[in-house]
């Protein structure tokens, strides 16, 4: 018997959603029902602007979920077989396997709803841009969370992040990552590499490790960090180091969202505070909070300098981490 399908209309496009029943986050304690393939295109349409606005013209890591989130996690970089000739890619190489791999490439909220189709959750974009995927365009500060460090030490590193960007005189942009921890995005010009965004992305991790009284590091080695500290995570900005984008849902029971929020809103919020139940309304109401970052480019010549002198003063920038994983 075929499978049960809907077709969604999509500005001018129809895509054919198969198995729109299929339960992708079963029900828990939480209080929620669960959510089927059908909630989470719902969601990803409610959104659609802000998925696409993080996810313009950037290659794109697909985390596909085909039975669900409680079924095998496929990490897919190449384009999943069938796409309609209108879903766009940008080919990369991968040095490291010596192979090539066609990537989604957003250009339209259609090919977001399509690769939901093909049972994608999460969406990992580069920080870079198909017109030159060697110079990235976005600044990513990752404040992850060691695994004793609570959400409050997040919530004041946040707050010293935030005072050293001021500093700069660089806008950031944060959001929730959707997990325990916080990212900050700032747009900066195409200029530079990925060694040197991360080297300057580093500078700045020394920094905000040197104001945050204890609670953060930015040690090279897992084993040599305190589990209560937090770790300013320099290497997404790596090539081909990846996190989910602002809006992206991730595979976790209680479909969290990684969710863009206010500054002011950080002491306030908690990362459980953004699901797919709850983002629809709080997007319809204020819209798309990362929608100005384009407006707002910030060189990181500064941060380039405090790297000079970093390593100057000893403090050698740690090897370039490899290749995420093989394009499959």
């Amino acid at each position: 018997m075929a499978s049960p399908f809907i077709e969604i209309e999509v500005d001018d496009r129809v895509v054919k959603v198969t198995n729109p029943d299929r339960v992708y986050f079963p029900p828990t304690g939480s209080g929620h029902g669960g959510a089927t393939k059908l909630d989470l295109v719902e969601y990803y349409l409610a959104v659609g602007d802000g998925i696409v606005n993080a996810l313009l013209e950037r290659p794109c890591m697909l985390h596909r979920f085909p039975k669900g989130i409680e079924g095998d996690k496929v990490h897919q970089k190449r384009l999943p077989a069938g796409a309609p000739p209108w879903v766009e890619t940008v080919q990369l190489f991968f040095p490291r396997w010596k192979r090539t791999a066609d990537e989604l490439c957003v250009t339209e909220l259609a090919s977001v709803i399509w690769a939901v189709q093909m049972s994608t959750v999460e969406f990992h974009p580069w920080n870079s841009r198909r017109e030159d995927t060697e110079k990235p365009d976005e600044w990513r500060i990752d404040l992850d969370p060691g695994p004793e460090c609570d959400w409050a030490t997040v919530q004041r590193v946040t707050h010293v992040t935030r005072e050293v960007l001021d500093e700069l005189g660089a806008v950031g942009f944060p959001k929730t990552s959707g997990g325990s921890g916080l990212h900050v995005y700032v747009r900066i010009p195409p200029d530079h590499g990925f060694q040197d965004v991360r080297r300057a992305a580093l500078a700045f991790a020394r920094e905000v490790e040197r104001r945050a009284g204890g609670e953060v590091t930015t040690a090279w080695w897992r084993k040599d960090r305190d589990p209560s500290q937090l770790f300013v995570d320099y290497n997404q900005n790596a090539r081909d180091h990846t996190i989910a984008a602002a809006y992206s849902v991730r595979g976790v029971p209680s479909a969290r969202v990684s969710a863009p929020v206010r500054w002011e809103e950080v002491d306030d919020c908690e990362p459980d505070d953004f699901t797919i139940f709850t983002m629809p309304e709080r997007f319809a109401r204020i819209g798309d909070l990362h929608a100005a970052i384009d407006a707002h480019p910030f060189d990181i010549a500064p941060l380039l300098a405090w790297a000079d002198r970093d390593e100057a003063e000893g403090a050698a920038a740690p090897p370039e981490p490899d290749e995420d994983q093989p394009p499959t």
